[in-house]
């Protein structure tokens, strides 16, 4: 009988083996920080069973064997004792502490010294008990004073979980210290099944409800026994109350008589537990129905917010919540980002801004899942340890629990933030299935919302650039005015001392002595060049000046276009035959127009000019004259069109307008000197066509350019077109109308 008691212990301590192997196998796969701790515990442990299956079995022939193997079992309670207590401290994330390592070392070095040099079983029982108490102590402080600080029931729950591991694997080692081996490791498995299950499981049972109901079965356990033997004691005295006195039969009697007071003394037990450890309820049909009453009709974001939250928080009894706006925004590297910023809720409003990559698992759940996500399986789920730490810190900052994401129209609009309950309970399922459905009834109302704070937000926006806008068109009208009163200016004052330079470089050009020598006529040539440009200049800006202060005079006469015309064009011919190009004037029989004939040949010589020194070499020139029939319109008496066409590089239909302004310059001829005027691509004063425009508007009619676009390889030119208006003749007058002419230089 004993041989077989024995191999019944050595397969137990066998059997403990391999499930310490099991359980370290299944912790492994899990990859967290407790892995390298709870391998190690469970090799000791296992190593320790192994050795004493192997005890059992005859395989050590240690002369000693008791001795030694009484020595390793305390050694390894105080050995495990450390472990948990470095397990314990990892589990909640405690902050390294190289006191405890100081102490770990010091005791180990110890219990080595002692072990090794005192043979008395009671020093040494002694000595190992007080190290394992030590770190058992150590343990349980931790355990106990973050279980303290912890607010949110979930993290709280799975701290608790803590105090019965520690249990039984105290009991365990108080039992070895006894010396009842004959138990086995029994508490010992049952705490490394318990923590096998904490490190395994994400959502566990709650232990508040694990107490009641074991608070309520042994209650209900304690009753029956006691109103059993209090009948059974009393029944003598009250045997009238029992069928005849057959034993069976008495007996059914009593535990009857027995349950149902028991029944009735356990429904006041339970009664009193569920004060002790209430749970408060709530109707969600209820809570529904009303919220949707409440938010149908609200339009302003920040109201809706707080009435939002303050109905949740009041049906659900919750401490604080938030709701938050979520806005898709494109990140300076190109990718999508969400930024999540809380308007008004219950609670002190979170006031930076956080942000969620779109590939950050936490944004993917919401994304993929759209159902609500605890702050507690952000912490402990490993999928969202991969986030961005910044992510994790910023939803960890706002103190929350539970987070259900807002859907309108298959778009992510907002996010329910919602903290601890007061009674410290945590969320069930069903609170969650109630968050959904209020994240549900919630999109309409918030989408709504959001339009409308987007428009005030836009409406404020446009009244902020108006403002901007009207203070930079005042300084652009200051400017504007200033640089106008400099051109006045400047074009008055040096117009005078430029007339003086011409005339007298002009009679040095009329002296015979200078005419006679020619390097001196070469230089004052050039210097009367340069001062006729200068004048041109300025009799540009000059023109410029009258036209912005509306002052221009027109000395208005008839002109006959064709020989104006012609005769501007007959100044282009050395530069038309030098460039290689083709100037051609077709002009129609045309009336004789009133007008300024000394401005209009400013407008062809402008505009001739710049077809010349926008077109290649050996390109076309055309100026077409004709005439335009009469329309309601701009031209009650009709008028004259004219058209300089040209094979150029053409006009960029952005830029249409923005040529005619004054002292306009293309970007790549900026710093070019205006002396190459009929240079291809030549820079100039970028004063003609404002000038031009000003002149052809001065006489009531209209330019424009036409062109198909700007291109320096296929040159596709560009048409400038004015149209000036007839006036209207008195009877005695007669129009005069000019030939045709077709004439190519």
């Amino acid at each position: 009988m004993f041989v077989d008691l024995q191999a019944l212990a050595a397969f137990w301590f066998g059997f403990e083996a391999a499930l310490y192997g099991v359980v370290a196998f299944l912790i492994a796969r899990r990859h967290t920080n407790l892995t390298a701790l709870t391998f190690i515990y469970m090799f000791v442990a296992a190593l320790m069973s192994l050795l004493e299956a192997a005890r059992l079995v005859g395989w050590l022939s240690i002369s000693d064997i008791e001795s030694f193997l009484s020595s390793a079992r305390w050694i390894t309670s105080v050995f495990l004792a450390g472990v948990m207590l470095f397990l314990t401290r990892r589990f909640v994330n405690a902050q390294e502490n190289r006191l405890w390592w100081a102490i770990a070392g010091a005791w180990g070095i110890v219990l080595l010294v002692l072990f090794s040099l005192v043979e008395n079983r009671i020093a040494r029982l002694l000595v190992a008990a007080a190290a394992w108490l030590t770190f058992l102590s150590g343990a349980v402080f931790v355990a106990w004073s973050t279980y303290r600080r912890t607010r949110p029931p979930l993290h709280k729950n799975r701290i608790a979980y803590l105090f019965p591991i520690l249990l039984l694997a105290s009991l365990n080692d108080l039992l070895l210290f006894a010396g009842f081996l004959t138990f086995g490791n029994l508490f010992r498995l049952g705490a490394v099944a318990l923590l096998t299950y904490l490190l395994t499981r994400l959502y566990l049972e709650d232990v508040r409800q694990l107490v009641r109901q074991a608070l309520a079965g042994l209650a209900a356990l304690g009753l029956i026994i006691a109103v059993y033997f209090s009948i059974l004691t009393i029944e003598r005295r009250w045997i009238w109350l029992f069928a005849p006195p057959d034993g069976q039969r008495r007996e059914l009697v009593v535990i009857i008589v027995a349950s149902g007071l028991a029944f009735a003394l356990y429904t006041l037990i339970r009664r009193l537990i569920d004060r002790l450890l209430p749970i408060k309820t709530y109707n969600p049909s209820v809570t529904l129905r009303d919220y949707a009453l409440a938010i149908s009709n609200i339009i302003d974001v920040e109201r809706l917010a707080t009435v939002a939250v303050g109905l949740i928080i009041e049906a659900m009894d919750i401490r604080r919540g938030f709701l938050l706006l979520v806005d898709q925004e494109r990140s300076p590297n190109g990718g999508l980002v969400y930024r999540l910023r809380a308007v008004r809720g219950a609670g002190e409003k979170p006031t930076r801004i956080g942000t969620l990559n779109s590939n950050s698992p936490i944004a993917l759940f919401f994304l993929q899942n759209r159902r609500p996500l605890l702050q507690y399986e952000i912490d402990y789920q490993s999928i969202f340890r991969q986030a961005p730490a910044n992510e994790r810190e910023w939803l960890k900052s706002l103190d929350v629990e539970a987070f259900a994401p807002i859907y309108a129209k298959n778009e992510w609009i907002g996010l329910l933030a919602l903290g601890a309950k007061s009674s410290g309970q945590r969320y069930t399922e069903d609170d969650l299935n109630l968050l959904t459905t209020i994240a549900h009834q919630t999109a309409v109302a918030l989408e709504n919302a959001r339009l409308v704070d987007n428009l005030m937000r836009l409406n404020q926006e446009i009244r902020q650039a108006y403002q901007a806008l009207d203070a930079v068109n005042r300084q652009l009208e200051h400017l504007e005015r200033t640089k106008s009163n400099f051109i006045s200016i400047a074009s008055h004052e040096l117009r005078t001392p430029l007339t003086v330079v011409r005339g007298y470089t002009e009679m040095l050009l009329e002296d015979p002595e200078i005419r006679a020598n020619p390097n001196y006529r070469q230089i004052i040539e050039g210097i009367h060049k340069g001062i006729m440009r200068l004048h041109e200049i300025m009799d540009s800006m000059f023109d410029i000046a009258q036209i912005d202060s509306r002052s221009i005079e027109l000395h208005m006469q008839p002109v006959d276009l064709s020989e104006l015309i012609q005769a501007t064009c007959a100044g282009f011919a050395r530069t038309v035959q030098e460039r290689q190009q083709t100037l051609t004037i077709e002009l129609d029989t045309l009336p004789v127009i009133k007008a300024d004939p000394q401005t209009l040949r400013k407008v062809i010589y402008h505009l001739v000019s710049n077809a010349i020194k926008f077109t290649p070499n050996g390109g076309k020139i055309r100026v077409i004259g004709r005439t335009v029939l009469p329309n309601q319109r701009d031209l009650p008496e009709g008028g004259v069109e004219i058209i300089v066409a040209d094979t150029g590089i053409g006009v960029d239909p952005a830029h249409r307008e923005l040529i005619f302004t004054k002292f306009y310059q293309p970007e790549d001829e900026l710093n070019r000197h205006s002396t190459g005027k009929t240079k291809f691509k030549g820079a100039g004063s970028g004063l003609g066509l404002a000038l031009s425009r000003g002149i052809v508007e001065a006489h009531g009619g209209r330019i424009w350019v036409e062109s198909p676009g700007y291109d320096e390889i296929h040159f596709p030119g560009s048409e400038f077109h004015v149209i000036l208006p007839l006036r209207r003749q008195s009877e005695s007058d007669t129009v005069r109308i000019t030939s045709a002419v077709k004439l190519k230089l």
